[in-house]
């Protein structure tokens, strides 16, 4: 984190995202006051908060995908919720809430993945020995024992020469395909909504149906190459402390935690008082307390939500920022605003960042043997296609880009095993002809692309 400045996340955005300097600049000041943050003294850390974040925009100019590319750069836990998903099954605190219990789980699955890379080469090394003990069983011990289907830990001189031979040969990867038992252990599954109002309690359910029904134990018959993942994985689960993973990861929750609202405008109440305008107040104040900061009981303990970053988005054509309640609009005191798109940044779109449509669908049909060039004229005319019908319809920003290059490329993607002409000229020509049918007839525009 130390190294990742403003400039440096701004730089990274841009490998991804073309544009939107504005929304670029303020998530990346907000990620680094995070990391300073964490440099006070507990005294002064204390009374920092995180300055929350609304991106205004329409839809397909990057809002999500800044959210989602600041996650992937500062491995900090992330989850992407639509605000509007509330007023589908109620407005009620416990819906609201599980956005944070969601988040949770995902640093706790982030911290156990971590320490496990870090034990995995200690994994590796008892895998290889659970994997020699299927190969070659030792011999059971004598009868005289009081234990009579123990075995004997202390292989002789001829078995460690056998052992020490298959231990070569696992290690060259000779042994692959040979079959072996083991034995797998799995564990009851219950589903949270199955009890209404289960998490409102904080009961984790998992948790007290696993106590009172034991793992079911298979046998199972499995090529080594299989087994050695499954027998890794109950190594590395071992090897890592289980309480220093939870106690981890509440930290991360809380500390470094993004949680991306999108659909903000959707639940921003609209002039009227009546029908569903209520609802939609509701789930602001749902939504209020968390972002206030409040406590959220998950399986895994209390959890503050004062320090977790809330990014929001949404489109706000028909209502604005200032439909929201007041409470909740001063939880978010960053405002920034991107701009829509037009055909030159439809062109860079196409052609800079490091996923470039034109790369991808290069990429992708490299793949059956096929070479596909484009012209620049054919990029001109695909950008200048994609802003005419977004002015023609409904604008859906860059994405329209993806329906007119699926649309432009759909034959040669279809036929490409059987070409016999393995070299495809993209142009300003080729486009247009792949394209009159469709642009020609406005209505069939509108429906396909």
């Amino acid at each position: 984190m130390k190294e990742l400045t403003p400039k440096k996340i701004v730089e990274e955005l841009d490998k991804y995202i073309v544009g939107q300097k504005d929304a670029k600049r303020a998530v990346a000041i907000a990620i680094r006051n995070r990391w300073r943050r964490l440099q006070l003294s507990d005294e002064m850390r204390e009374e920092v908060m995180p300055k929350n974040i609304i991106m205004i925009g329409p839809t397909g100019v990057g809002k999500t995908e800044i959210a989602r590319r600041i996650s992937n750069l500062v491995k900090a836990p992330f989850l992407k919720v639509e605000a509007s998903k509330y007023t589908e099954v109620g407005y009620h605190g416990r819906d609201v809430e599980s956005m944070i219990r969601d988040i949770v789980e995902i640093a706790v699955n982030m911290v156990r993945t971590e320490q496990m890379e870090k034990v995995g080469e200690k994994a590796e090394m008892n895998t290889e020995e659970r994997l020699l003990d299927l190969l070659l069983p030792l011999p059971k011990k004598k009868e005289d024992t009081k234990d009579v289907g123990a075995y004997n830990n202390t292989p002789n001189e001829e078995q460690e020469t056998t052992r020490e031979k298959f231990r070569n040969k696992l290690r060259r990867g000779s042994l692959e395909d040979r079959m072996v038992e083991i034995k797998t252990h799995e564990k009851p599954v219950v589903m949270q909504g199955i009890i209404a109002g289960i998490e409102d309690i904080g009961v984790d359910f998992q948790n007290v149906i696993e106590k009172m029904i034991p793992p079911r134990t298979q046998i199972k018959k499995t090529p080594i190459s299989d087994a050695r993942k499954i027998l890794k994985q109950e190594e590395a689960e071992k090897l890592i402390d289980k309480d220093k993973v939870i106690k981890d990861a509440l930290y991360r929750a809380e500390n470094m935690g993004i949680i991306f609202i999108d659909e903000l405008d959707k639940i921003a109440s609209r002039e009227s008082g009546h029908g569903p305008d209520i609802s939609r107040e509701g789930v602001q104040r749902d939504i209020l307390p968390i972002v206030e900061g409040s406590t959220v009981v998950t399986r895994y303990g209390m959890v503050k939500t004062d320090r977790i970053l809330f990014i929001a988005a949404g489109a706000f054509h028909v209502s604005k920022p200032s439909d929201l309640i007041p409470e909740l609009q001063g939880r978010f005191p960053i405002r920034v605003e991107l701009k829509d798109l037009g055909k030159e940044e439809f062109i860079r779109i196409l052609t800079e960042p490091k996923n470039a449509l034109i790369k991808q669908y290069t990429e992708l049909l490299k793949t059956e043997e096929v070479n596909l060039q484009f012209k620049k004229d054919a990029i001109d005319e695909i950008a200048d296609m994609a802003v005419k019908i977004n002015n023609r319809s409904q604008s859906i920003g860059a994405r329209r880009l993806h329906t007119v290059m699926e649309k432009l490329l759909e034959d040669v993607s279809f036929e490409a095993p059987d070409l016999k002409d393995k070299n495809i000229v993209v142009d300003a020509e080729y486009v247009q002809d792949k394209m009159k049918e469709i642009v020609k007839d406005e209505d069939l525009t509108k429906y396909v692309l």
